[in-house]
């Protein structure tokens, strides 16, 4: 037993269990390389990387959760990033990349204060101090408000600026694509927004600029029968196959002669029928089916002219009965007046060589919208979907809060001079890691530029000049590697955005500072295969 070798804390715990004293170090590189992995993402021109997950799947993104969330990350000073990031994008849904590079700059940045022999507790209190003091002169920053989210005008700039970050160069496309699907399918209080709402449908073929809007539910293939134009449409939704009912036990049926065959198959035909006639006579004119439809059930309902659809996912169908109001039954039998759902259209569209069912919904409040993306490959598609999926949660962050601030570094490079000049003021020792701090915040506007091919320094000292000069809505601009006017060119982000992403990253900083020891017991699992084990070379 481990107890009885020596003295010493780790004989407290099994073998196998491993203690590592003062960490902070090591910690602090690890968060840092965690953080250089996504920094050259950010941004317009951020760099693609190209992950291969555990399941052996290609992800070709710059897009900074999807690269965490599909790394095995070990090191936990390293998951604490991973798990600020997730909080990131459970929060506001934007600005993961954000919250990695500052905590891992804050880090950076305290490890020259560790190395000068300052102790941790010093470092955090300053940090603390420096985090509430950056939050509160946050609020101070606000370049401009959203008075109306159904307007056009007031949110277009603020989702072109998510966009542009993932797919530069088609930000003002797919911005107003993003921006009309938003307001189409917000109802008339915008705080009930649901993203769940908008739906992307992903075609591949053709280019980015044949996406196109479809007001209503769309899903991606044709109808079972011959029905394809439906008006007030009157929807039965069913979670089981549409075909000849079948018992739940094994039977036989004995046939002697020709007589009881035909006899047989009439009886199948009489049920049949009488199940659709049933539906038919209660108004419906389009049965939704979970499963597939039989050549018999398509018959009669082609007869009687109900339209036919089949939806393989159960949560679309459960997004369609959102929809359109309907609910789902496990038995093919009549629904009642409440189980019914109403669309206005359901039509059959082509799009690029490829059939689509519309369920276009124009008179509820609670409207759909479907984003049809075309793009060359499934990869492009993905990267397409994560920058509209950016744009939507904007919206979304838009509805709670609609204060705007500068993008383009312009609002992180005005509280570095902010907090720089505080940090002069403070007498203690704490003012050292004030001045780190602030320091810290410089890293959003040299990544800007130096993803983008120019010289960071540069770029910083210009930016800091305009700053100290006045011109506090100044930022990079990654075309020429000058600064500009971010608020005058349209630049701007929602205020959460930058508020969850400051709190986040300095509670992260905060949290792997506290640490002085990390403990890693015994993990648990089966026994280890031999090395000497013989195994097939396959």
């Amino acid at each position: 037993m481990s107890f009885m070798r020596s003295n010493g804390p780790q004989t407290l715990l099994k073998d196998g269990a491993q203690m590592v004293d003062e960490p902070i170090m090591k910690n602090i590189l690890a968060a840092r390389e965690m953080a250089k992995i996504t920094r050259s993402s950010m941004g317009p021109k951020g760099l693609c990387k190209m992950v291969i997950n555990h399941m052996n799947k290609l992800l070709v993104t710059h897009d900074a959760f999807t690269i965490m969330s599909e790394l095995d990350v070990e090191h936990p000073a390293a998951k604490l990033l991973v798990h600020a990031a997730t909080a990131m994008q459970q929060e506001v849904g934007d600005g993961t990349n954000l919250v990695v590079t500052l905590a891992g700059e804050f880090l950076s940045q305290a490890e020259s204060l560790v190395r000068m022999g300052l102790h941790a507790s010093d470092i955090i209190e300053g940090y603390k101090k420096a985090s509430n003091e950056a939050i509160s002169y946050l609020e101070e920053l606000s370049c401009g408000e959203v008075s109306d989210v159904l307007v056009f005008d007031q949110i277009f700039p603020s989702i072109r600026t998510a966009i542009a970050s993932k797919q530069y160069g088609y930000e003002d496309f797919l911005g107003k694509l993003c921006a009309e699907a938003c307001i189409n399918a917000c109802p008339s209080s915008a705080t009930g927004f649901n993203v769940d709402n908008i739906r992307i449908v992903k075609l591949d073929g053709d280019s980015i600029y044949g996406s196109a809007l479809l007001r209503g539910f769309v899903i991606p293939r044709s109808t079972e029968g011959s029905i394809k134009h439906i008006k007030d449409a009157k929807v039965a939704v069913f979670g089981c196959a549409v075909d000849i009912p079948t018992t739940e036990t094994k039977g036989n049926a004995l046939i002697e002669n020709a007589e009881d065959l035909l006899s047989y198959s009439e009886k199948e035909e009489n049920v049949m029928e009488a199940i659709v006639k049933k539906l038919h006579t209660a108004g419906t004119n389009v049965v939704v089916g979970n499963a597939n439809f039989g050549d018999l059930a398509l018959h009669y309902l082609n007869r009687y002219g109900i339209m036919a659809v089949k939806i393989g996912s159960k949560f679309e169908m459960r997004r369609l009965c959102t929809a359109i109001g309907a609910r789902v039954l496990s038995k093919l039998d009549t629904p009642s007046a409440e189980d019914f759902g109403h669309c206005d259209n359901v039509d059959v569209t082509e799009m690029g060589g490829k059939k689509l069912v519309c369920f276009a919904q124009t008179t509820d409040d609670s409207k759909l919208s479907t984003i049809v993306l075309r793009g060359a490959t499934q990869n492009s598609l993905d990267d397409l979907e994560r920058a509209l999926d950016d744009g939507i949660n904007v919206f979304k962050a838009l509805t709670k809060d609609k204060r705007l601030v500068a993008g383009a570094g312009a609002v992180e490079m005005e509280i570095q001079r902010h907090l720089s000049r505080l940090a002069e003021k403070n007498p203690g020792l704490d003012q050292y890691a004030m001045r780190k701090f602030a320091a810290s915040f410089e890293i959003v506007a040299r990544t800007l530029a130096e993803v983008s091919g120019f010289n960071g320094t540069d770029c910083i000292t210009q930016l800091e000049a305009d700053h100290y000069a006045g011109k506090k809505y100044h930022g990079i601009n990654v075309d020429d590697g000058s600064t500009h006017d971010a608020v005058a060119k349209g630049i701007v982000d929602p205020f959460v955005t930058k508020y969850w992403a400051i709190r986040l990253a300095s509670e992260t900083a905060l949290t792997v500072l506290q640490v002085d020891q990390i403990i890693v017991a015994k993990q648990a699992g089966g026994p280890k295969p031999r090395k000497d084990q013989n195994r097939d070379e396959e």
